[in-house]
């Protein structure tokens, strides 16, 4: 028996721990919708101290006046938040790449996107649209297709969407200086914007667990069938 049991274990698919990265992705959401709340107080300090007398930093064909302390801290709020982002990036992509795998494994069948999506589906135009979402939920349903996907996931795309094509949000089209000229002019836009990338980071969190809580309940599930063959009992329901 203990041969026959052995000979099962090995035929096992190859699961990796979801649970180390999960934590990991999830410390780096919260980093990230931190490092951002700062971010959006510092735009809206600008907007209470209004504009100096002389105008915005940038005043134009390539003329920069000297920033004051106010508007130098911004900058490197700025700086930080964005690295916040990268290091959230990196660990939710780990995250997300592990999860590709294990949920290759349950199905026994190729993953619908390409390895080579998990990084560039962020990226490229209009795939980034649904592709990294759709990398979520093929993981989720892995083993039980057609299972409803948790109302956290639709949460978190939809307002990291709205942070991303805000234009001031993840993927800011203006410069550093030209979003502090807006801050002392038109913040409410910027804060708007800032909500929704807190939110979405905020929304992540509940995602990775739910998805990362069901694929860890199925892998179980897998796991406990040979044994229970193994010892000719049902395996559970």
């Amino acid at each position: 028996m203990t041969e026959h049991m052995n000979k099962q274990a090995a035929q096992l698919p190859a699961f990796r721990p979801v649970r180390p990265s999960a934590r990991l992705a999830v410390g780096g959401l919260l980093l990230a919708g931190a490092a951002w709340g700062v971010r959006a107080a510092w735009e809206f300090r600008l907007f209470l101290a209004g504009e100096p007398a002389s105008g915005p930093p940038d005043q134009g064909e390539g003329v920069h006046r000297p920033l004051n302390a106010l508007e130098n801290s911004y900058h490197a709020v700025s700086s930080l938040a964005g690295g916040a982002v990268v290091v959230c990036g990196l660990l939710f992509v780990s995250w997300l790449w592990l999860l590709r795998d294990n949920a290759r494994a349950l199905s026994g069948q190729p993953p619908r996107y390409l390895g080579i999506w998990v990084i560039l589906g962020w990226f490229f135009p209009i795939v980034s649209f649904w592709f990294p979402r759709g990398i979520v939920v093929d993981a989720f349903r892995a083993g039980e297709p057609g299972r409803k996907v948790p109302l956290s996931v639709e949460v978190w795309w939809g307002l990291w969407l709205i942070g991303m094509v805000s234009g001031v949000g993840i993927v800011a089209r203006d410069t550093t200086d030209e979003l502090i000229a807006r801050a002392y002019t038109e913040v409410w836009p910027l804060l708007a914007s800032d909500a929704a990338v807190i939110g979405a980071a905020v929304a992540g969190v509940f995602a990775v667990l739910a998805v990362s809580r069901s694929q860890e309940a199925r892998i179980r599930a897998a796991r406990a069938v040979p044994s229970a063959e193994a010892v000719g009992t049902p395996a559970p329901a």
